[in-house]
């Protein structure tokens, strides 16, 4: 991120493992620490404790934080249930993104939290949560790219060794998105 920003990560700053968020949130408003990564709904109390959010992840990577994954014995033996998985999940990002209200009950009820904090959680991640296989094969890409520095591999490494996006294009087609 420093990188995107004119830093250079190996000058102008330097990381220091602290541990989970709830452990960087309390170290950043403790005074400890100048700057702190934080998830929601913790982005939104360090704002209110008087800190500035810098910037936003969605807003500068292009990084897949999770995914569906299958063997290759699944996929071929079983596709259509690999694709009723792909729908749901579809479904299931349409009705997050549409329908703010009903995510936030959701979240209330699912962790116990308050409604304001159900807001600052939903506000913080909305935006990643998309339906365009594009986007998850960008961030692939730049995975790939980072792991073959990491282990110093030389050799171009094909997407397709790494990833298969054709299913998830496959219902995307099916139920009239692309």
């Amino acid at each position: 991120m420093g990188k995107h920003f004119g830093l250079d990560p190996d000058k102008d700053m330097k990381f220091v493992a602290v541990g989970a968020v709830e452990s960087r949130f309390i170290r950043l408003t403790q005074g400890l620490l100048d700057a702190a990564v934080l998830a929601p709904p913790l982005d939104a109390e360090a704002k209110k404790q008087g800190f500035n959010v810098l910037a936003r992840a969605e807003d500068i990577l292009i990084f897949p934080e999770t995914g569906l994954v299958a063997g290759i014995k699944k996929i071929q033996e079983k596709p259509d249930e690999i694709k009723r998985v792909i729908k749901a999940g579809i479904k299931a990002n349409r009705y997050i993104r549409g329908n703010r209200d009903g995510t936030i009950q959701f979240i209330m009820d699912w962790l116990k939290v308050k409604k304001d904090v159900a807001m600052a959680t939903y506000d913080g991640v909305v935006k990643v949560y998309n339906e365009e296989p594009d986007v998850c094969e960008k961030g692939l890409r730049v995975t790939i790219e980072e792991r073959k520095q990491t282990l110093k591999i030389t050799r171009e490494v094909p997407f397709n060794e790494v990833a298969d996006l054709s299913l998830i294009r496959e219902v995307l087609r099916e139920i009239g998105i692309k």
